[in-house]
Parts: structure tokens; C-alpha cells; sequence
């Protein structure tokens, strides 16, 4: 079959197109034949740095939709030949991967598979961010980092769901914050956004602030809450030594600081990711969150891939194709598309 191997670290040049052979599920596993497979900026951060890479050569990717190509020992309530979206620790850039059947979900009825491959990662995470981590309350204010990116898209619709009062976001450019503002912002900054934050709240500040970037970015979240504000790191996307909060930071707002990540999560408690995985699903099958599909490119343009999203120029939602014959894919590789709701 074929893989994108990673043999050492650097840029999207080191993706190598690889012939290997097929995986083979073991006891508590299935294998998938991938139809199509998620691009996130964690699998930028494998190929550079080494992010959750266990040792080379490595194939990354972290969510998949396909069939259901094996079944290992053990594994109940799964059937070979069924329509699936998966939760990957690495391997998803490949033709076949093998992933933990706790976390490969059979996919809602009516849903596509191309649809599927956009959720694993981002749906959840923008579930748990939105209403399990961050508790947002109706008539709250919110503050999302990324926010033309997939998971900024799905948390300014599910913010809208949940009743939020203002949503602001924060991008890298205009033309990026004329797309967020399509999916539930009602102010975008660019770049800078602690004094706007609080210009546009009368100084107040606003009650929950989402934060993937880390260092410096992280700070000026935590200076943009209000009082009894909370803030939720789910990322590192600057690369920053690790921060620190302390007492000083937190008395005088009576601030809270908490932390998400999914793939920490399918680790120590798949169970509970297993049951946050199917409330964010339902929010996709009832119409309340629709992901855009921006951009597509063949599982040998996985560096063009990396590349587009490396630059900061993507929005929504990049996937790679795998297998036309699984998906019944119509369009060409790197067709960049536009979804709708």
C-alpha cells in the first residue's frame, strides 16, 4: 500500500511517498481502507519538531473516514465493510490504518464520507472547548484565537447554538477574518487584539477566551478576561516554553485556567472522549455545525498540503483524498472548495 513517510524532520519536503505493507489490527483494534484523511497542524508540527512522534520512520495523521477493512480480537459493535470515522495516534496518511476501535465511530446516517474525515479532531475539541472545558453560559462573551480555522468555524457556530452573546475572534489577515465572520463572529481582529478586546467590551474584557498558540498570545488572553473569566489552552502552535500561571495572575480577577487536548484525552480516558465524540457528531447530523472543506489534494500532495496550511493563508477545514473508489470523489487534487451549509 501506499504511505507518506516521515524520515526525518524538516519541511513539507521530507513527506516522502512510501510502498509498505498493509497494517494488521491486533486485539482491541481495526484496520480501515481510508477513503479520505483530516490535515491538522499538529501533523505540521510532527514533521518539524517531532510533536507525539515515537521514533522514525513515522507515518502521521491523526483522523480518518473509510470502511472497515479488518476487525481485531475483542472488538464488539463494529462490522467489516461498515462506514466509519476514526481518531488516529499517527498512521493516518497511509491507504490502510490501524486505529483503536474505541475510537472509530460508525458514522451518523445520511453523513458522507468525505464530511466524515473533517470530525474526528476538530469536532470534538471545538465541542469540548465550547461546552465541556469552557462551561459557556448563555449571554456569555467569547474570544477565539484562530478563528478561520476548523475548529475557530465550528466554535462560532456552536457558541451561536449555545446562545453566546458577542463572539470575537482573532486572525492573521483581513481576508481571513471576512471568512470567520461567515460562521457566527461579530468582530474579527487581526493580529493584535488585547486593546481592541477591551475597547469593544467597554473595558470589561470577555468571560471565556480559547487559546491554541501558547506564549505571548496566551498572556494577552488571560490580560482579556473579565472578571471570574476563564481560559482554555488547547495548543502550542508558537512553540513557546512551556508557561506557568500562579497565584499573582489569578487573584485579582479571579480568573480560572484550564487545559484540553483530544489526543491526551484518547489516552487516559478514551471512554470519556468516546461519549464527547458522539454529543459533537449529533451537533453535524441535527444541521447545527457544517465544516467547510477549503481545499483537497491527492495522498501524493501531502506536501503542497503542509505547505498551504504551513503558510497561514488556509481557512476551514484541508483534507487529503485516499481512496476515489471509497469516497466516489468528483473533484480534482488541491481543487480548493468552497462548503456550504
Amino acid at each position: 500500500m501506499r504511505a507518506v513517510e516521515i524520515q526525518e524532520y524538516g519541511g513539507p519536503e521530507v513527506l516522502k511517498v512510501m510502498e509498505t505493507e498493509v497494517p494488521r489490527p491486533g486485539p482491541g483494534q481495526v484496520s480501515v481502507d481510508v477513503a479520505y484523511t483530516g490535515v491538522n497542524f499538529a501533523d505540521l508540527k510532527a514533521r518539524g519538531e517531532g510533536y507525539r512522534v515515537p521514533s522514525l520512520p513515522f507515518v502521521p495523521g491523526l483522523e480518518v473516514s473509510g470502511r472497515i477493512r479488518q476487525i481485531g480480537a475483542g472488538v464488539e459493535g463494529l462490522t467489516v465493510g461498515q462506514e466509519v470515522a476514526a481518531l488516529t495516534a499517527g498512521g493516518a496518511y497511509a491507504e490502510v490504518v490501524v486505529t483503536d476501535a474505541v475510537t472509530t465511530f460508525p458514522l451518523p446516517e445520511d453523513m458522507d464520507l468525505r464530511t466524515a474525515a473533517t470530525l474526528p479532531t476538530v469536532l470534538p475539541t471545538a465541542y469540548a472547548l465550547v461546552h465541556t472545558v469552557g462551561r459557556l453560559q448563555p449571554g456569555e462573551t467569547l474570544l477565539v484565537q484562530g478563528a478561520a480555522g476548523g475548529i475557530g468555524t465550528v466554535v462560532g457556530q456552536l457558541t451561536r447554538a449555545a446562545g453566546a452573546g458577542t463572539v470575537y475572534g482573532v486572525v492573521s489577515s483581513a481576508a481571513k477574518a471576512e471568512f470567520a465572520r461567515g460562521y457566527g463572529y461579530d468582530e474579527v481582529f487581526v493580529s493584535e487584539f488585547e486593546a481592541p478586546v477591551r475597547a469593544a467590551t467597554s473595558g470589561r474584557g470577555v468571560d471565556l477566551a480559547l487559546d491554541p498558540v501558547g506564549g505571548d498570545t496566551l498572556r494577552a488572553g488571560l490580560a482579556s478576561l473579565a472578571t471570574y473569566g476563564r481560559l482554555v489552552s488547547f495548543g502550542n502552535a508558537s512553540s513557546a516554553p512551556p508557561w506557568q500561571v500562579g497565584q499573582p495572575d489569578l487573584y485579582p480577577g479571579a480568573l480560572s485556567v484550564s487545559g484540553f487536548s483530544i489526543l491526551t484525552l484518547a489516552q487516559t480516558d478514551p471512554a470519556a472522549l468516546r461519549a464527547l465524540t458522539e454529543r459533537a457528531f449529533a451537533t453535524v447530523a441535527d444541521g447545527t455545525v457544517s465544516l467547510p472543506v477549503t481545499a483537497e489534494f491527492g495522498l501524493s500532495e501531502a506536501a503542497e498540503a503542509h505547505r498551504l496550511m504551513g503558510a497561514r493563508t488556509s481557512t476551514g477545514k484541508l483534507l487529503l483524498r485516499v481512496g476515489d473508489g471509497l469516497a466516489g470523489a468528483e473533484s480534482s487534487a488541491g481543487r480548493s472548495t468552497r462548503a456550504h451549509s
